[in-house]
């Protein structure tokens, strides 16, 4: 400031006054409120080691239900429908009766063969008396050789036409037991495909589907690297029945268990995948064959790494664990995550044991990767077994 042409023309005295004054004012401000005394504190945050163990580990898969059995009803014989046993979706039992074709021109054709038979025995047994009535007199001179031969051929040639006759009736009686349509399987029956009165033709027209679902099967593919860790773990030992865990669409706890009872004898070479089967209980009839579920298998025990779930943070593309380096810097490691095990979560790729990763204290916005932080080191301690 110009004091001259603010004040005019001061004396000494009154000059010193003012730059006393001003001074003043300068130290008064570099000691109010605002004045910084340093650099703030860094931001505390505990570390942990992860802590280290064997665990089981799962293969999960997508499959689907189907049935253990299933069957198309088609009639054995033809004619017209005259009654329908079941209704639509109902449960029934092998057996049980569900069409029933016309039996009227499989009876007439019963007793035509039954007719047929009796005709038969009546020749057959009146050739058989000739036939022995002709030994006594070809010995006696009374009839040749000749005639004996006839006879006899007569007699075998009666035998004959009953045998057949007989089986005839038995074909016959057969045609009118298949006039009843029956269950070939326990199961639920579908809906009819022909109702009363339609002809329907032996061995073409369908009537109805029965699937067989109790017990019911899970299909599913393996893929060729969890196929090969299977066979290398189970190669040389006697083989045992794998368990499988299955959950549907809308469950998130593996209660349904069964046995994988199938492994099929090549991979598949477009999908690089291998087909298995599983099967399981179903006695409420509740799966039904056709829903789509998830299956996990054991791949054996594989070491692994755990961090408590609060270690764990997104950003846009992964799952990262944010650990302190040995210049006590903030680093984040992008992870590869397993399921819970001991209340902690498995890391299976992206972390080291060596590794100080941040348990407590990320909620600290100054908490970030590149920022300095100082650490306390704790230790993870697992729940439960």
């Amino acid at each position: 400031m110009d004091w001259v042409r603010v004040c005019g023309n001061p004396s000494g005295a009154r000059l010193r006054l003012y730059l006393a004054a001003a001074m003043a004012g300068v130290v008064l401000a570099g000691s109010g409120p605002n004045a910084q005394e340093g650099p703030p504190p860094l931001p505390s945050v505990t570390v942990s080691h992860p802590v280290a163990e064997t665990v089981p580990r799962w293969d999960e898969y997508t499959g689907r239900f189907a049935a253990v059995q299933r069957v198309e009803v088609r009639p054995r014989v033809s004619g017209a429908v005259e009654k329908i046993h079941f209704t639509d979706g109902q449960v029934v039992k092998a057996g049980d009766p569900l069409f029933t074709i016309d039996p009227r021109p499989y009876q007439i054709a019963v007793d035509s063969a039954k007719a047929d038979v009796v005709r038969m025995q009546a020749q057959t047994a009146m050739l058989s008396k000739d036939a022995a009535r002709g030994e006594t007199l070809v010995s006696g001179g009374t009839i040749t050789r000749r005639d004996m031969d006839q006879r006899r051929g007569g007699s075998d040639s009666a035998r004959a036409q009953l045998l057949g006759a007989e089986a005839a009736l038995r074909n016959a009686e057969l045609n009118l037991e298949w006039t009843q349509v029956r269950a070939p399987i326990s199961g639920r029956v579908s809906d009819r495909r022909i109702d009363i009165g339609n002809l329907v033709q032996a061995g073409t027209t369908l009537l109805t589907t029965i699937v067989k679902f109790e017990p019911i099967h899970f299909e599913f593919d393996v893929s060729e690297s969890d196929f090969l860790n299977f066979a290398r773990r189970t190669a040389g030992k006697q083989k045992a029945q794998t368990t499988a865990y299955v959950r549907l669409a809308d469950e998130t706890a593996w209660t349904r268990s069964g046995a994988i009872d199938f492994l099929d004898n090549q991979l598949n070479v477009r999908s690089g995948t291998i087909r298995a089967r599983a099967v399981l209980d179903n006695k409420d009839l509740f799966l039904t064959p056709g829903t789509f579920g998830r299956v996990r298998v054991s791949g054996g025990d594989a070491p692994a790494l755990l961090v408590p779930d609060a270690a764990i943070s997104s950003d846009q593309t992964s799952k990262v664990v944010l650990v302190v380096t040995a210049e006590n810097k903030v680093a984040a490691r992008p992870v590869t995550l397993g399921p819970l095990h001991k209340g902690l979560r498995v890391v299976l790729a992206g972390l080291d044991a060596s590794d100080l990763v941040i348990t407590a204290g990320l909620a600290n916005p100054m908490v970030r990767p590149g920022a300095t932080v100082a650490p306390t080191e704790g230790a993870i301690a697992p729940l439960g077994n």
